[in-house]
């Protein structure tokens, strides 16, 4: 009895596959080519990081007899994993030639999105094909437990398909897991099922319908970092000065398991296994021509950061103030400068900006949000955005700085669900007449012209009621003295070149050069005398005082030179020739020198009562 029953079970079994193949058939009519046949399905799923990236490499055929080509290819995902999808790419192999993918709509199959490949001319009739699908997703590995304490592995959990969601029938078809450890917990075994190593072997399966599905569950330790940026600000200011400006605003979130109980720093250093799944630091990857990077947060500067330099890029080691677990968040801000002539090009006024639309972060970066702005010249027009994928345009606004007029075009540009995959160029055409350039030095040659003719006029003007002749007639000796003091440095000036020729002459007894440089030394103080003189007579009928004192100052350096006039005799008619013994060459320079330093004490006294 028991044998009728399962006979009968198979038989039912049997029935409801055909006909749910044949209904699936039928719900794609029209969309789905029946002259594809698909051989093979194999699919690498790597779970290593915090993003579940699917590689799916299909072979298929071309049953068709004649000459008719077969354009499209249909892959789906079920409405589980819809919701996490962030990028999805397809390419021939082995040639790894791009193919065009979009998504499309199946109205008997609405709890699924369905995404169609462009095969083009690549699958003629009775010819076979392989192609490489490509998907990642986000935020679909989640922890369990949802909360660890500090020395505690972070374990995660994967739930998705053992089979490929494809509406075709398969012939063979295997899937593969890659785990970041051997450290597993549990995991669905739907034999033909092994594991080897971190790796999990599922298959072959043969002869599966469309839409096979079958629950596959793998929880294993992973305490790579599950970092998320929430928000991601990235703002390009172009000049057409040679420099283009980059600053980003991240915000971070670690999106691990929770840590559960209070947080010890002690513990932390002490024991290596300890916040295993932590966040300590990350590298980022800037362009190789940056420049005048920062780091900072709201507090300001962070230090513990370095830098890289690189072939092909610059490598910058973020550190946060402090290590990050599971719920922690921070938020921080990089900026850099990098030439415009490496992305920026023209012809006559015609400009285009070549530019990333996201860049590095960290590796197996999550990006929730992203905002992007670029900040053109004052005066661009004609602007024209041409994006790699599809993104939402936010409305265009005008930035204010320095020395502008009218406000600087913003263009802003968001996007949400982004992975590395994304890091890729946009380009932006726009106007600029560059007659425009010459604005903003013309306005700071204004500005400064401007300045000074009001301070001149200042100057110039009298603003008071009446004259105070006091005021001006101690601006006017403030003013001779000034001249006055210039003309005794030019004479002390001249003090210290005889100094050096009489040094010089000590060494090398050339008496022929020293007469010469003499002269010219003598004319030099000569001068500087009679301006003095001059300066004297002016002052004479504006302050007594003051021209007492500069015949006081006048009459300490008539002694001074006298002084100087005996060293120079000193040296010149006794020590060259050899009249005086070495001692008394000493003994008469020492008391010459004394009332040398005497002479200059007073006249810097004099000096100092002039200022």
């Amino acid at each position: 009895m028991s044998r009728v029953h399962a006979g009968a079970l198979i038989c039912a079994l049997v029935f409801y596959l055909e006909a749910y193949s044949g209904c699936t058939a039928a719900n794609l009519d029209g969309i789905v080519d029946p002259n594809l046949t698909i051989r093979s399905v194999e699919r690498h799923i790597d779970l290593q990081s915090q993003l579940t990236k699917i590689t799916t490499r299909v072979v298929m055929e071309n049953k068709q007899g004649k000459e008719d080509r077969v354009r499209n290819f249909l892959f789906c995902l079920d409405d589980a994993q819809s919701r996490f999808i962030s990028y999805v790419a397809a390419r021939v192999e082995p040639d790894k030639l791009e193919l065009k993918v979009k998504e499309i709509k199946v109205p008997a199959h609405r709890d699924r999105v369905f995404y169609s490949v462009d095969l083009g001319n690549h699958l003629a009739a009775r010819r076979s094909l392989t192609i490489e699908l490509e998907t990642v997703f986000t935020h679909e590995l989640v922890p369990h437990p949802k909360q660890i304490t500090q020395q505690e592995k972070q374990l995660v959990r994967y739930t998705g398909n053992v089979y490929a969601c494809l509406p075709y029938t398969v012939t063979k078809q295997t899937t593969y897991v890659a785990l970041p450890t051997r450290n597993l917990e549990s995991y669905t075994k739907i034999k033909p099922v092994s594991q080897t190593g971190s790796m999990l072997a599922y298959g072959p399966y043969e002869s599966q319908p469309p839409f096979s599905y079958e629950e596959m569950t793998v929880h294993f330790e992973n305490n790579n970092k599950f970092l998320t940026v929430t928000r991601l600000e990235r703002v390009l200011e172009i000049s057409h000065w040679g420099n283009i400006a980059v600053e980003e605003h991240i915000d971070l979130l670690h999106t691990g398991a929770l840590l559960k109980g209070s947080f010890s720093r002690y513990e932390y250093a002490r024991e290596s296994k300890s916040g295993q799944a932590s966040i300590q630091s990350f590298d980022t990857i800037l362009p190789a021509a940056a420049s005048d990077i920062y780091y900072r947060d709201e507090i300001g500067n962070i230090s513990t950061s370095h830098t890289r330099i690189k072939k092909d890029s610059v490598e910058l080691n973020l550190r946060p103030r402090f290590p990050l677990f599971g719920g922690w968040k921070t938020r921080y801000t990089i900026g850099y400068n990098v030439p415009s002539y490496e992305y920026l090009f023209h012809s006559g006024d015609e400009f285009a900006l070549e530019m990333r639309l996201l860049d590095h972060i960290f590796d197996d970066m999550v990006v929730d949000e992203m905002v992007l702005k670029i900040i053109l010249p004052e005066g661009a027009r004609n602007i024209k955005l041409e994006l790699p994928y599809p993104v939402t345009r936010l409305p265009d606004s005008l930035h204010y700085t320095y020395l502008d007029v009218t406000g600087r075009p913003v263009i802003s540009v968001t996007k949400n669900n982004l992975v590395e995959n994304h890091i890729q160029s946009f380009r932006l055409k726009y106007t600029f007449p560059r007659l425009l350039m010459l604005q903003e030095p013309l306005m700071i040659v204004l500005a400064l012209w401007l300045m000074f003719l009001a301070v001149i006029v200042y100057v110039r003007c009298d603003f008071s009621i009446d004259k105070d002749e006091v005021s001006e007639s101690k601006l006017r000796i403030a003013g001779q003295c000034e001249k006055v003091l210039a003309a005794q440095d030019r004479r002390i000036a001249t003090y210290y070149n005889l100094e050096e020729q009489l040094s010089y002459l000590k060494v090398s007894k050339d008496t022929n050069s020293f007469q010469s440089a003499i002269k010219g030394i003598n004319q030099e103080y000569k001068a500087a005398n009679n301006a003095l003189n001059e300066i004297a007579q002016k002052i004479k009928g504006e302050s007594t005082d003051v021209y007492d004192r500069i015949q006081e100052l006048q009459k300490c350096d008539r002694y001074l030179k006298e002084i100087y006039g005996q060293l120079q005799a000193l040296y010149l008619e006794k020590l060259i020739p050899g009249k005086i013994s070495r001692q008394q060459f000493i003994d008469m320079e020492t008391t010459i020198s004394r009332k040398k330093e005497d002479c200059i004490e007073k006249i810097n006294t004099i000096i100092k009562s002039l200022r």
